[in-house]
């Protein structure tokens, strides 16, 4: 009985042992369990930053593009992909517009609160803010310097400024742009850019349309150049004085120039405008204004005219 049992014990397969051993032996090292290396997350590749997403950019108000801040300046606030025009700050286009700045004007003049005009918020609180959005005491900046081999003093609104209203201080320092222009017989060139007479001064801010037009009438009896550059946009009490008053109107494309609103003219005839009205092009085929001028070429259309006025020579014939 002993000797069956013996018989059925299976013996162990030492040639099979020794083929697994054999085999593990001539595994590679790289490939053991022991030594494998352990899978990592794989990193998604992506594309590197465009300028765009690392420096300051604005978006384009016509086509949406997002444009850097650095190539806006080189390419003078227009638009590389739509060609349109982006607004610029004042004291920005008359530094662009001469080539050498001699000095300010104005500065000494200072608004007031003849009404204490209180709205939503108190008139010299809302000064208070503007003058910290823009960095600027007015909506008028007036500069005058070299353009090319002329000297002329130039003025410049700054939309930004409570839509670039006319008030008291933007009246004085208009004249006392007018009456230097007017002393050295220099000429004078706005760049015009406000949504009209500033409500809050009342009567007072209306009282400067008489004087600025008082103005440029000395500048046309003492034959005075003045041009006039209408921006976007153009409306109200300014309108309707100094920036219509000009020897020469020039418009940048697709500025809108008016006296009243679209809006409040489409509701007193009860008609829908529709496009160009009020635009820049509307005007010029209308007469209002004299030429519709690319920013690029605005300095030296504005140095051309300016030369054959003042019976100067053209340096860049």
């Amino acid at each position: 009985m002993a000797n069956n049992m013996t018989d059925t014990i299976k013996k162990p397969d030492t040639q099979n042992d020794s083929a697994i051993n054999s085999a593990e032996s001539n595994t590679p090292a790289s490939t053991s369990w022991f030594t494998r290396s352990v899978p990592g997350v794989k990193q998604q590749l992506t594309a590197p930053l465009t300028a765009v997403e690392t420096e300051p950019s604005t978006e384009c108000t016509s086509c949406h593009s997002m444009i850097t801040n650095t190539a806006l300046i080189f390419n003078c606030y227009v638009c590389p992909h739509c060609d349109h025009h982006l607004p610029m700050s004042a004291r920005e286009r008359l530094q662009w517009f001469l080539d050498q700045v001699d000095g300010e004007l104005g500065q000494e003049f200072v608004a007031k609160d003849p009404l204490g005009f209180v709205d939503s918020k108190p008139y010299p609180q809302r000064m208070t803010e503007a003058q910290t959005k823009t960095g600027e005491t007015e909506a008028l900046i007036v500069l005058y310097g070299k353009l090319r081999n002329l000297d002329v003093v130039a003025c410049a609104f700054d939309f930004r400024f409570m839509g670039g209203s006319m008030g008291s201080v933007v009246g004085d320092r208009f004249v006392q742009a007018a009456e230097k222009a007017l002393a050295e017989r220099k000429p004078l060139v706005c760049f015009a850019a406000s949504g009209g007479a500033r409500m809050q001064e009342g009567l007072l801010s209306l009282m400067q349309m008489a004087r600025t037009a008082a103005a440029i009438e000395r500048l046309r009896i003492a034959g005075v150049p003045y041009i006039v550059v209408l921006t976007n946009p153009v409306y109200g009490g300014v309108t309707a004085s100094l920036a219509m008053l000009g020897d020469i109107h020039l418009a940048e494309p697709k500025a809108m120039i008016g006296f009243a609103g679209k809006r409040v003219i489409e509701q007193t005839v009860r008609e829908t405008l529709e496009e160009p009205f009020q635009r820049a092009e509307f005007l010029l085929e209308h007469g209002v204004v004299d030429e519709v001028v690319h920013r690029h070429q605005l300095i030296d259309t504005i140095y051309r005219l300016l030369a054959k006025l003042c019976s100067q020579p053209n340096v860049d014939a």
